[in-house]
């Protein structure tokens, strides 16, 4: 199936505020309300139903006999027409 990219952004921040970026972000799944990503003039609101799939990655990139680059990918996903809710979301 195609993908369309409907918002991205990419930056250098500390762990810390990456950790505040996730705090909100986990805030918002467990109450429940929308949530909004913006950066310059681009945002998107999306309300993320009560289940989702949820896949957690660490990757290396660069040669496989010497230093590269890791990475932690956390993903969500869900159908667009799955029920959205203000159920308290639930990882299992």
């Amino acid at each position: 199936m195609p993908e369309t990219l409907l918002f991205e952004d990419e930056r250098q921040l500390t762990r810390t505020n990456v950790a505040a970026y996730l705090r909100t972000v986990a805030d918002r799944l467990e109450t429940g309300e929308p949530l909004t990503l913006e950066t310059g003039s681009d945002s998107i609101t999306v309300d993320v139903p009560r289940e989702v799939e949820f896949e957690v990655k660490i990757e290396r990139e660069g040669p496989a006999d010497g230093a590269g680059e890791l990475g932690l990918e956390l993903e969500l996903e869900w159908d667009e027409d799955a029920d959205a809710s203000d159920d308290e979301l639930s990882i299992r």
